[in-house]
């Protein structure tokens, strides 16, 4: 029993990990396939619609590089503009949010009847996600 609980905590902590989120301004369409959603850094010469303004981050991607985690931030975008029917997602910027530490330290004692000696060691690391926002567009054909 406990372990079901420990799991479905585990379940539901990694999935509000990876959540994106966005705000309608516009009208939804039914949704497509990631695969077609285009990452403009530019406004499209033609006619488009604006959607929804998206936010995520590479949180929980399990990726450890600058390049690995800009990658997940733009598949997350392209996921949930797909979501909305959006061809398209107008990026408006990534960038790095910091997302806490990881330390370790070690020490060591040692005494006799008249004297002590202790000695210690610490190393710290601070960790960063990278976070990015845009605008779910549909671009007229």
């Amino acid at each position: 029993m406990k372990i079901q609980f420990l799991t479905s905590v585990l379940a539901a902590t990694l999935l509000a990990a990876c959540a994106s989120s966005h705000v309608m301004i516009g009208k939804a369409r039914p949704p497509i396939s990631p695969d077609q959603v285009q990452v403009y850094t530019h406004p499209p010469t033609v006619p488009y619609e604006e959607i929804a303004r998206l936010q995520t981050s590479s949180q929980g991607s399990f990726s450890f590089t600058a390049q690995g985690k800009t990658d997940a931030v733009i598949k997350r975008l392209k996921e949930e503009a797909a979501k909305l029917g959006a061809n398209g997602v107008l990026l408006e910027g990534i960038g790095d949010e910091a997302s806490g530490s990881v330390g370790t330290g070690g020490g060591s004692t040692s005494y006799s009847r008249g004297s002590s000696v202790g000695g210690g060691v610490g190393i710290g690391v601070g960790l960063t996600k990278k976070v990015g926002g845009g605008t779910a567009i549909y671009v007229g054909q």
